[in-house]
This record gives structure tokens, C-alpha cells and sequence, in this order.
């Protein structure tokens, strides 16, 4: 198995960083703390623990699609710099 050295060499190099030697020591020190705990989180015994996507139950939290009434046409124009026939005028972009 590599060095943590190693180990941490590669990480930075998969997330394209480069490090000085003071923060390779002080990330070793993290990256050996975090792995130390997912150790430890691999003793807990979970066979009867369904696995899920979402600590809590995912509901629509999205309101009734009820058709309402719109804007009328007078309220939609109202302030436009220029209207024609019911429609905004706007400068022409194609020849």
C-alpha cells in the first residue's frame, strides 16, 4: 500500500493543485484524520439498514398547475417603448 505521501501526491494531481511542503504536511495530517474516520464508519453494522438516495422522504413541493388569467394585452403593453398592432416593436436584428 502507498505512503500517505503518495496517496496525497496523487490526490492533488487528480484535482489539478499544486501544494508546498507545509500544506502537504498539514493536509496529510486531515486526509489521515478523514480517512481514520471513514475506518471507523465501516464497523458499523448496517445489513438491516435499507439504503436510500435522501435522509428524509422526497415530496413535489411544487404548486397545482391551475390555469389562472393572464396579463391582458393592455397590461403586457403598458409599458413598452414602442407597440404595433397589439405587438412590442423592437429593432431589427436580420437582414
Amino acid at each position: 500500500m502507498p505512503g500517505p505521501d503518495l496517496k496525497l501526491d496523487h490526490v492533488a494531481s487528480l484535482a489539478r493543485i499544486a501544494l508546498t511542503a507545509d500544506e502537504k504536511a498539514r493536509f496529510a495530517s486531515q486526509l489521515g484524520e478523514v480517512l481514520s474516520y471513514i475506518a471507523q464508519l465501516n464497523e458499523v453494522d448496517v445489513s438491516g439498514v435499507e439504503p436510500t438516495a435522501h435522509a428524509f422522504p422526497v415530496v413535489n413541493v411544487w404548486a397545482a398547475d391551475v390555469p389562472q388569467p393572464g396579463l391582458s394585452v393592455e397590461d403586457a403593453l403598458r409599458n413598452a417603448p414602442q407597440v404595433r398592432d397589439n405587438m412590442f416593436v423592437v429593432p431589427r436584428v436580420v437582414e
